[in-house]
């Protein structure tokens, strides 16, 4: 099954959306701000990703230079600020079973199909 990690009012996230209703394949939408990932599935999507913590960070955001830019995290101190910031994630992503990429371009869910 496909997943999208979708964040409705981001317009990266909702071409990704648009992307996948087209291909008339069947897939889930999970809006993570409402339903966060716990730590363990942080971990696990990351590895699909094939990705450091780090690279699944927005680190543009507001939140992440006030609390966390310039310091020295660690992989799991990484994941703690995403599991307690959802907004932190880079979106969207999509997994399809044990592969998964960050749709941007939205074209690159089509490397998991």
């Amino acid at each position: 099954m496909i997943t999208i990690y979708h964040k409705p009012q981001c317009s990266k996230s909702r071409e990704g959306l648009q992307l996948l209703e087209g291909l008339d394949i069947p897939f889930a939408t999970v809006k993570y701000l409402d339903t966060p990932l716990s730590r363990e599935e942080l971990k696990e999507l990351i590895k699909k990703l094939g990705i450091k913590p780090i690279e699944l960070v927005r680190t543009k955001e507001d939140l992440w230079r006030e609390k966390y830019a310039g310091r020295k995290l660690t992989g799991s101190q990484v994941i703690a600020a995403l599991a307690k910031h959802p907004n932190l994630m880079e979106r969207p992503v999509v997994v399809n079973g044990d592969k998964a990429v960050i749709a941007r371009p939205a074209e690159r869910i089509k490397e998991v199909l």
